[in-house]
């Protein structure tokens, strides 16, 4: 099956995911770039619910600000308090303090390579990507735990992280909303249906999934 045609059949059964999720307005009122929400989120989802990772940025909101600037001059106990719902948060909080100097000024974000990003303490192939793809508008593929399990179990694709990257990129065209709404939609479909102990019989596209054949 080929991959196109694979993200057009959930871009069908779940719509545009609109991911990465920011607070725009919030940007609009405090004058503050979108694009640090999404590299700050990048660093907060990591080993950890989105669920928690809004709790976090709700508290930057309401105590501090989304803002790299905000985080580089924070103290850093109290940035520890503040995300401390994502999880990991003392870990977390000094790669946060490491990224946003990184990014100073935001505008590296335009020419930054991958494997200079993972030079930054704290940030890994998944999380170099994310912030590539969503931060910078860059062709950069996200793998995650989500996308691994389901070509697995859909395709019969395994492999590591760079190999499925490179199954990804070479199968699709090249095409910064594509790459970013085929993610979410693996995404979404991995968390109703292919989950750790699959829901094959409830699946919609268990036709089209090698692993779930003998349930249709």
């Amino acid at each position: 099956m080929k991959l196109e045609k694979l993200y057009k059949t959930l871009l069908d059964l779940y719509g545009p995911q609109g991911w990465w999720p920011v607070d725009e307005e919030y940007h609009t009122l405090k004058g503050t770039d979108p694009r640090e929400e999404i590299i700050i989120g990048a660093v907060l989802t990591q080993n950890t619910s989105w669920k928690n990772v809004e709790r976090a940025l709700e508290n930057l909101k309401k105590n501090g600000e989304i803002s790299l600037r905000f985080i580089r001059e924070a103290e850093i106990d109290y940035l520890r308090t503040l995300i401390k719902p994502a999880g990991f948060y003392n870990l977390k909080a000094v790669r946060l303090k490491s990224v946003a100097h990184f990014f100073n000024p935001l505008e590296r974000l335009n020419s930054v390579g991958r494997g200079e990003l993972m030079k930054v303490q704290g940030v890994g192939k998944e999380t170099a990507d994310a912030i590539l793809l969503y931060a910078g508008n860059r062709l950069s593929f996200v793998i995650d735990k989500y996308t691994q399990r389901f070509v697995h179990r859909l395709l019969g694709v395994s492999g590591g992280y760079d190999d499925l990257k490179r199954f990804f990129e070479e199968n699709l065209p090249r095409d910064i909303d594509l790459y970013k709404e085929f993610h979410a939609l693996i995404d979404e479909h991995a968390k109703r249906y292919c989950r750790s102990t699959p829901l094959c019989g409830e699946c919609p596209i268990k036709s089209l999934c090698i692993s779930g054949a003998p349930y249709s």
